[in-house]
C-alpha cells in the first residue's frame, strides 16, 4: 500500500465516520467502518513513510560517485557524461597575391 492509497483510505474513512448518517437500527455500523478505514490508512501511511526512508531512492548507493551539483544523484540514475568538442578558430584572412 502506498501513500496515495493510504490517503484515500483515510479520506473515505473520515467521510463514513463523520458525514454519513444511518438508520438507528443498522446491520453494519458505518461509523465503525469509517474509523477502521482511517486506522488502516494511518498505519499504511506510517509504514509507507518508514519503508520509503529505508528502501527509497538512493538507499542502495546508486548515486555514489556523482558530483555535488548532479541533478541525477538524488534520483538514482547513472551520471551522464558531457562531451564538448571545440573547433579551432579560423586563421587570419589570406593576404594579397604576390607580384
Amino acid at each position: 500500500m502506498g501513500l496515495p492509497v493510504s490517503l484515500i483510505l483515510i479520506a473515505v474513512g473520515a467521510i463514513l465516520a463523520f458525514a454519513v448518517h444511518q438508520d438507528p437500527n443498522p446491520s453494519v455500523d458505518v461509523d465503525v467502518v469509517g474509523w477502521v478505514l482511517m486506522l488502516v490508512g494511518l498505519v499504511g501511511l506510517l509504514l509507507s513513510l518508514f519503508w520509503w526512508e529505508r528502501f527509497g531512492p538512493g538507499a542502495w548507493g546508486w548515486h555514489r560517485g556523482a558530483g555535488p551539483g548532479d541533478p541525477y544523484a538524488r534520483r538514482g540514475y547513472p551520471r551522464r557524461r558531457t562531451v564538448v568538442e571545440e573547433e579551432e578558430p579560423p586563421g587570419p584572412p589570406p593576404g594579397p597575391p604576390p607580384p
